[in-house]
């Protein structure tokens, strides 16, 4: 790894992109450090550090929230809107037509995705705002739709959100990876520093080594199905173009156990966000209304078994959900016969669609149940230390896993970019 990042600075255009995403991060940290006006931080630090609803929503936020920062919001607005998108392409003719085709299709989705956070954003910082004002917490004072400094902040994390948005994407086009990834990925790092210090202030040793271990061995795992593949082998008939006959071969289609990479976990994080939000704005408007709310806060709160087994379900769902959105079957299988290959035993056609989709299937259920698994792990995790300060670092699995599939993945499109370039000192 590291001689790859070595050969990586030495290739003055992969170096250019390196050094542009590095850059578009140090913004971004700096952005979660400008607040917005009329907040107690203070007090929200307070309320962050003994509430794991608002520390999910930090997570996700770059850990703009802690500071409550013009990006507060963070990505979550953008998440939601494709979420909402993705679900609308397998509903809708129109955009179902637009999906298959090419790039403009996508650039038009795209479109309509970044049009459609917008509005999210606004709603959502309207009930940050709403919740954090609330008397369970106050710690936005003066909060009326009505007056100026409302409206002001508002219109302020809105604009954060979509400039996050916009650096994100920035970075997926002129960068390496997945631009929101590597948002998300910039604030998990930041909060590191301020976990190993709460450590170091009442360390537990032999709690701190087992956590460590369960980490590494955890790391390990990750890496381990994050490289899994099943490769099917594909058999090219001799064919002729024009005066030239091109020679058959052999070579093998990779099917990678989890082609969803980390888009399950923060898929199933945001719409378990939702209804607990939704219920936090009308947990102290008073009778059965209250009582509702409070009880869906309950139900759904990080560490209970509801909370647990819908996390696990919802990560499983969307595992299947974007493997199918990201691997056709069919597309497959007719590129397949157009280029004169085949399936060895497996007839092409249907035959060879049907056979691609039952493995996509068996495969993908290792994944999304490894994926499941890792999700609520730090359930487990903040079980099994409990009244430790270890316990404090319940959400390391969902950040852990985040973090090493990001930088799997970063690595891996690095190496390819590098190979195109130098493929002699890569092919030994």
């Amino acid at each position: 790894m590291f001689e790859a990042l070595v050969n990586a600075f030495r290739a003055p255009d992969i170096r250019k992109r390196i050094l542009f995403i590095l850059g578009m991060l140090i913004i971004v940290r700096m952005l979660a450090h400008v607040p917005v006006p009329g907040i107690d931080r203070d007090a929200l630090e307070g309320v962050i550090g003994e509430n794991s609803f608002l520390q999910m929503l930090n997570l996700f936020s770059g850990g703009g929230l802690q500071n409550f920062s013009i990006i507060a919001l963070g990505v979550n607005p953008y998440i939601n809107a494709s979420i909402i998108m993705q679900l609308m392409t397998g509903v809708v003719p129109r955009l179902q037509q637009l999906s298959r085709e090419g790039e403009y299709g996508r650039s038009k989705i795209n479109s309509y995705t970044r049009y459609l956070t917008v509005p999210l954003a606004i709603l959502q910082s309207y009930g940050y705002l709403a919740l954090l004002s609330s008397g369970q917490y106050g710690v936005v004072q003066g909060f009326d739709l009505t007056s100026f400094t409302t409206l002001t902040q508002i219109i302020t994390l809105t604009a954060g959100t979509i400039l996050v948005m916009w650096i994100g994407e920035l970075i997926t086009e002129r960068g390496i990876g997945n631009g929101i990834s590597f948002i998300i990925f910039a604030g998990i790092v930041a909060g590191l520093p301020g976990a190993i210090q709460t450590f170091a202030t009442s360390p537990d040793l032999a709690a701190g080594l087992a956590f460590g271990l369960l980490a590494i061995v955890a790391g390990a795992v990750i890496v381990y199905i994050q490289e899994g593949q099943r490769r099917i082998p594909i058999q090219y008939a001799s064919r002729v173009r024009g005066r030239r006959m091109y020679q058959g071969g052999a070579t093998f289609l990779p099917l990678r156990v989890n082609q969803a990479g980390v888009i399950p976990i923060i898929f199933a994080v945001s719409i378990l966000l939702f209804p607990v939000q939704m219920a936090t704005y009308f947990s102290v408007s008073g009778g059965a209304i209250e009582s509702i709310a409070n009880t869906v806060i309950d139900w759904l709160s990080q560490g209970s078994p509801l909370y647990a087994i819908a996390f696990f379900l919802l990560v499983v769902g969307f595992t299947y959900f974007y493997t199918a959105f990201t691997f056709k079957p069919d597309e497959t299988a007719d590129q397949l016969r157009k280029n004169g290959g085949f399936i060895p035993g497996i007839r092409p056609g249907a035959p060879t669609r049907d056979y691609l989709a039952k493995v996509v299937f068996r495969i993908s259920l290792a994944g999304a149940i490894f994926l499941g698994t890792v999700a609520v792990s730090p359930i487990i995790v903040g079980a099994l230390f409990a009244g430790s300060v270890v316990g404090s670092f319940s959400l390391g699995g969902t950040a852990l896993l985040i973090v090493v599939s990001v930088v799997v993945e970063t690595m891996k499109q690095l190496e390819a970019q590098l190979m195109m370039r130098n493929y002699e000192g890569f092919i030994r």
